[in-house]
């Protein structure tokens, strides 16, 4: 910051004197007693500055209604992920029109804004996703989506089911607050807007994971990684965090298990599939209350099983699919060794077969237990110690976890329900995030960054 003075005749304007943040207030006293007896116009600085507050608080204000605006085209036009051209063309224009350093067109859509502070200091990453769900919108908002496109080879109705408009605004908001204090961070904050966190269309990569591979962090590297998810359990003006273990690791699985086909009269002549998947459905189960600590959390969950054409034929096989959820990579070997043994067990038993597929995706989200410690008084400050909540970890995933795993991440909820209304949960049509909660988010990661910035980092 400049202090205008007798030495230094390029003074800064009244504007940015009231812009200054409350942790410089010892400056301007400083100068203040320098100065109180050579000039009258500080009388009248003084308590305009103390009428000011904090600049935060004063940009957000003044950026909000554009925010606002931003959050319903993003809502009304939503995209699938890798498939967010339109959504990073705006994120792009918006981050050049603040003065950012922009990079486009990472891992598809992704896009990078990097914002250099006025003074030196540590890198901090924020990371907001931008993609879409093939879900058909069942609100009342005048801003709702009635955008569809094909999907699997499925025409369905495109919705922001999971409140991925709102990070995407609260960051551009984000934007908006730090460039325009920008002359005053110390340090650099690197803005992510990620495609695909809900994945990538089938046969193709996407996501954080992509981001990263693609060199993301290569040339500049930060020193932690924040970000945030909507909730509807929580009220607008309301936050929730987890600190350590947060969000569950994320496996896929296929199974094709295989008889012989006959008439549905002569089952005796085939190795029915549809009988063996049943026990398999069940068996499974048996992994989580049989097989595991009970004080281990995990999911075994079959999503999926399709099998036979026709009423009276025995089909040949039955196509099974469905996921794992676990903290621990120990449990994650466990939960498939003994899924290919009962496979193993039930088909051979009816002289039948099976292949199974395996994929790990997502790991496990764990906020950085120092990183949270740290910043969780800013939160308390900004929102008020009422509206932060401890909440317990859950078995959803996300890939904000391989952010966390490069360098100290810490990941936290944003309540969106206005209060009185009620909303669907995430993933379903009549999901319904209240504009409110943008001013909320927008202050509260803003005052993270900075707070994290003047710290020293890590």
């Amino acid at each position: 910051m400049t202090v205008p003075d007798d030495e230094n005749p390029e003074t800064e304007t009244v504007y940015t004197i009231i812009g200054v943040q409350v942790q410089y207030k010892w400056i301007l006293k400083e100068f203040v007693m320098k100065n109180f007896k050579r000039s009258g116009l500080i009388i009248a600085l003084c308590p305009l500055f103390l009428l000011a507050g904090d600049p935060i608080d004063q940009y957000t204000a003044k950026h909000l209604g554009k925010i606002v605006k931003l959050r319903h085209q993003i809502h009304q036009y939503p995209e699938l992920g890798n498939r967010e051209y339109k959504t990073a063309e705006l994120v792009a224009d918006h981050l050049r029109e603040s003065g950012l350093d922009v990079k486009t067109g990472i891992a598809y859509t992704g896009v990078l804004g990097v914002l250099k502070g006025g003074k030196p200091g540590p890198v901090v990453a924020v990371r907001a996703d931008m993609d879409a769900l093939p879900v058909t919108e069942d609100t009342d908002l005048p801003f709702r989506s009635t955008v569809r496109t094909v999907y699997n080879d499925v025409n369905v109705g495109v919705m922001h089911a999971c409140g991925h408009d709102i990070h995407t605004s609260v960051q551009l908001g984000v934007v908006s607050v730090l460039s325009s204090i920008k002359k005053q961070l110390p340090g650099t904050v690197m803005f992510i807007f990620q495609p695909a966190e809900e994945g990538p269309p089938p046969g193709e990569k996407g996501g954080a994971d992509l981001m990263l591979e693609e060199g993301l962090f290569d040339e500049l590297k930060p020193d932690a990684v924040f970000g945030l998810h909507s909730h509807s359990g929580l009220e607008a003006g309301e936050l929730g965090f987890t600190v350590g273990p947060a969000m569950a690791a994320v496996d896929h699985f296929y199974i094709t298990v295989k008889g012989k086909q006959s008439h549905g009269a002569y089952p005796h002549k085939s190795v029915d599939p549809i009988v063996m998947a049943s026990e398999v459905v069940t068996a499974f189960q048996t992994i989580r209350s049989r097989t595991l600590s009970p004080l281990e959390p995990s999911v075994v969950t079959v999503g999926i099983i399709r099998g036979g054409e026709r009423f009276n034929i025995i089909p040949a096989e039955v196509y099974m699919e469905g996921t794992v959820r676990t903290y621990n990579t120990a449990v994650q070997d466990q939960v498939e060794q003994r899924m290919r043994e009962i496979l193993g067990g039930i088909t051979s038993a009816y002289v039948g077969s099976y292949e199974l597929k395996y994929n790990r995706g997502t790991p496990a989200m764990i906020n950085d237990p120092g990183l949270a410690e740290k910043m969780l008084p800013t939160l308390r400050r900004v929102i008020g110690d009422d509206k932060v909540k401890m909440m317990d970890p859950v078995m959803g995933g996300e890939d904000f976890a391989y952010f966390a795993n490069e360098v100290p991440g810490f990941y936290y909820r944003l309540g969106v329900v206005k209060p009185g209304t009620v909303s669907g949960w995430v993933h379903t049509p009549t999901f319904r995030a209240d504009d409110s909660c943008l001013e909320t988010g927008i202050r509260a990661m803003s005052n993270l960054l900075v707070d994290f910035l003047e710290s020293g980092g890590m």
